[in-house]
């Protein structure tokens, strides 16, 4: 997921962790407290990706391709990470020190936000189609949900909302609040929301902040809200993939000689029905194999293909001349990109390059 995601998830959890424990001895502890919370939480939901930092090693984009979503995604490195986060934080921050001798509720609440933002990151990293492999090095194989897409405003709304209400400044609070509503007015002004998304989200900001303000700013009920909103929004997510991957094998499976591979569905933002999908077939007995890309509406009698966001789009109208003229446009499903080539060939190349052999790790 974006960084921005993983940050607005990170600020809830510190929050929802921070009101949910007993308060301190006295307002100072308290409000220090929340920092502390705020700061571990967000830090957390983060740092697994340092290891972007890593992919100078190796040159472009291999380096990203392997060192990206590598070891700091792995349940193995969970605990060395959170003990590093929390090192840090005793040594460079000595009132938050001085505190966490003093409360136990401090500690368990530290404890907490590190251990949830860790695991958070990683939950949301598998859910789009480039994935994770999180039991490596005993298991290296990748991992994909294939059913949120990477950049996700209604995470950023959803999550944003409720923290903006915590803030004690009213103009800070609008302005936030504005802000989080004019981002997916602005994606969809440039085609990559549908109109539909934009109020949607709309709808459900005025409903967090009408449940933040009858809830006061201790309250938990909005941030209980926008977790269990997500988290509905997920399980349809998933559903919907399903259903979509079910129908690129269907139209699929009546080109002749090819098998389907594997099929990776990607969703618009914020919109179950219209997905992207990039599949591999193959013809042993021809030695071919092929790839296609595409897009598709689950349910094209009330959205064609034709009315999702165009933005993401990639000329779907326009077909691509190397497209096999197998695969028909219709409402429901149209072919963007679709290239032939030899099998042996690959083969080859996948033994005779360390580049490419390196590539096959890190590919579905």
């Amino acid at each position: 997921m974006d960084n921005i995601s993983h940050s607005m998830v990170g600020l809830a959890v510190g929050e929802l962790v921070q009101r949910s424990l007993a308060a301190e001895a006295n307002p100072q502890q308290q409000q220090l407290r929340r920092r502390l919370l705020l700061v571990s939480a967000f830090a957390a939901s983060n740092f697994p990706d340092l290891d972007l930092l890593l992919t100078p090693l190796l040159p472009h984009p291999l380096g990203y391709l392997l060192h990206h979503r590598g070891h700091t995604h792995t349940l193995l490195w969970l605990l060395p990470q959170l003990l590093l986060l929390g090192g840090a934080i005793w040594m460079l921050w000595p009132s938050a020190r001085r505190l966490l001798r003093a409360s136990k509720a401090a500690r368990s609440g530290l404890a907490l936000t590190g251990v949830l933002g860790l695991s958070l990151h990683l939950a949301m990293d598998y859910l789009n189609s480039y994935g994770l492999h999180p039991f490596h090095p005993i298991d290296s194989r990748w991992y994909y949900g294939d059913s949120i897409f990477i950049v996700e405003p209604l995470f950023w709304v959803m999550f944003g909302v409720p923290m903006a209400l915590s803030v004690q400044r009213r103009w800070i609070r609008v302005a936030l609040i504005a802000m989080l509503l004019a981002l997916p007015i602005g994606f969809s002004a440039r085609g990559l929301l549908a109109p539909s998304a934009v109020l949607a989200l709309g709808a459900v900001a005025f409903a967090l902040i009408r449940c933040g303000r009858r809830d006061g700013r201790q309250g938990r009920s909005a941030l209980i809200v926008a977790f269990g909103v997500c988290a509905a929004f997920i399980l349809v997510q998933a559903t919907a993939s399903t259903r979509a991957r079910q129908q690129v094998a269907a139209a699929l499976a009546d080109t002749t000689g090819y098998r389907l591979l594997d099929a990776a569905m990607t969703p618009f933002p914020t919109h179950p029905l219209c997905w992207a999908y990039a599949s591999i077939e193959i013809n042993e007995a021809a030695g071919r194999y092929r790839l296609r890309r595409g897009i598709l509406s689950l349910a094209p009698r009330i959205l064609p293909v034709a009315a999702c966001p165009a933005g993401f789009a990639e000329r779907a109208f326009e077909p691509s001349t190397e497209a096999p003229r197998d695969l028909p446009a219709s409402d429901a499903m149209v072919q963007v990109f679709g290239q032939t080539a030899n099998l042996s060939e690959l083969r080859t190349l996948a033994h005779t390059s360390c580049h490419f052999q390196a590539w096959l790790r890190f590919a579905r």
